[in-house]
């Protein structure tokens, strides 16, 4: 993929980052914040889920911040630590939603309740992450690839070029992890 000219901003800012510039980070996420919201935004709609879109990509933010020493070399991968955060901020939503129903303080759930969106969509969102992991273990890129689509919203045609591999390989990649992942719900 030939870089964008919008780019090189991000990938300085990052640099800078990694050299201890505290400020950098923040400047490289703000520069990308539409379209973590966007990709944010397009992820909790196709789960139907109740965490807002701006509180996603701020938790996502602070994730990224907070943690170990920045390793972004560029804006695609960026993106993709993104993602990783956000299905992070996801799933430690879920656990604790799970811990709560089980007895934080709830009223107990009856065998006649039926599932809330919110509800179901922890659920969801644990039981990928366990697959995620069982496929990271087969094929790393195959669970990056459902990572970026699923937890980032990507298209294909982004993914391809975030990772640096044609489409037609992104396209073998993604059928592969569908195979394995359908394999492991089905099992």
């Amino acid at each position: 993929m030939v870089p964008d000219a919008s780019d090189a901003p991000v990938t300085q800012l990052l640099a800078r980052a990694r050299a201890g510039d505290a400020q950098a980070l923040g400047a490289a996420y703000s520069a990308l914040y539409d379209e973590l919201k966007r990709a944010a935004r397009a992820q909790l709609r196709r789960m139907r889920d109740a965490f807002e879109t701006t509180a996603l990509v701020h938790e996502a933010y602070l994730k990224l911040a907070g943690g170990a020493q920045l390793t972004a070399v560029d804006r695609n991968h960026l993106l993709a630590l993104s993602a990783r955060a956000m299905r992070q901020v996801l799933v430690d939503d879920a656990r604790a939603r799970k811990a709560d129903k089980r007895g934080g303080g709830q009223d107990a759930l009856t065998l006649t309740s039926a599932l809330g969106n919110g509800e179901a969509a922890a659920i969801e969102v644990l039981a990928l992450d366990e697959l995620l992991a069982s496929l990271h273990a087969v094929d790393e890129r195959a669970a990056q690839i459902v990572e970026l689509r699923y937890f980032g919203g990507y298209s294909e045609i982004e993914i391809a070029g975030m990772l640096g591999i044609s489409d037609r390989t992104l396209r073998r990649d993604w059928r592969k992890a569908r195979a394995f992942l359908l394999a492991e719900m089905s099992a």
